[in-house]
């Protein structure tokens, strides 16, 4: 079992060796290494819409792949941070064209169409815009029908992110105010992944919680951690291993992020 540092380093050795040398074996090492990260958003998103998990797991690994193929090694970013955004973004882009489009009726199609040519008509007959009335007559159609084709055609128009969705006293909350944060959802997610772990590191005994709180957490050497205690290095050792293994066990039940991994 590796520590957070050190699968950290492994991860970040794998990204330079495939940034400098792409192949498929390196990369598949590193969509396996994150493959708990792709979990935990298509979790994420699969309580926001009706799509089942599994098929979102499937379209979050080709959102790692594109952050594999386009992550710089040099720029000091995590490579979370970077790849949260790509992952989530290829979900949302197949629940976008998975999502039921308006279908707007054939005979609406062609009224729109006549009655943009009936609209310029009348302008250079009557000098001035007409009325919903006056198109719909020359379309021999109800006034109320009209209406109903020009929503339909409203409806299917892209929105604005300046849209603004709810206005206040003194400020307006637009679309792209909405949006949700990149680096926010990177910070929850990591958030979350420690709350895991403290939840699984509280489920074990305590002598043995404490072993591996202070060897991984405390930076100490099992000898010292057995002088401590009073017992023989050896003793630590098998506390953390039994510990380690009981972690892993716990977690796989819930996967966590592999940067935020105690292992």
């Amino acid at each position: 079992m590796r520590t957070q540092s050190s699968l950290h380093t492994k991860l970040m050795e794998l990204l330079v060796a495939y940034c400098q040398n792409p192949s498929t074996a390196l990369r598949n090492r590193i969509v396996k290494m994150n493959a708990g990260l792709v979990r935990k958003i298509a979790h994420r998103v699969s309580r926001q819409c009706s799509e089942p998990y599994e098929d979102l797991e499937q379209i979050g690994y080709l959102g790692l792949i594109r952050a594999i193929e386009r992550f710089n090694p040099t720029q000091g970013c995590a490579f979370s941070s970077f790849a949260v955004p790509y992952i989530r973004g290829e979900m949302l882009h197949y629940l976008r064209d998975r999502s039921m489009t308006v279908k707007i009726p054939r005979r609406w199609q062609e009224l729109q169409k006549a009655g943009q040519r009936v609209r310029i008509d009348l302008v250079e007959e009557l000098g001035r815009q007409p009325k919903d009335n006056e198109i719909a007559d020359r379309l021999n159609i109800s006034a109320v029908e009209w209406q109903e084709v020009k929503l339909s055609t409203c409806n299917r128009s892209p929105l604005s992110l300046d849209a603004t969705v709810n206005r206040q006293e003194d400020t307006a909350l637009t679309l792209g105010d909405m949006l949700p944060d990149a680096q926010a959802q990177t910070l929850q997610l990591w958030e979350e992944d420690r709350e895991q772990i403290q939840q699984a590191l509280n489920q074990l005994e305590e002598k043995t919680r404490l072993a591996i709180e202070c060897v991984y957490f405390k930076n100490l050497s099992r000898k010292e951690v057995a002088n401590q205690v009073g017992v023989s290095p050896m003793t630590i050792t098998r506390r953390i291993q039994r510990g380690l293994d009981q972690l892993s066990a716990t977690l796989e039940r819930c996967p966590i992020s592999a940067e935020a991994s105690v292992h």
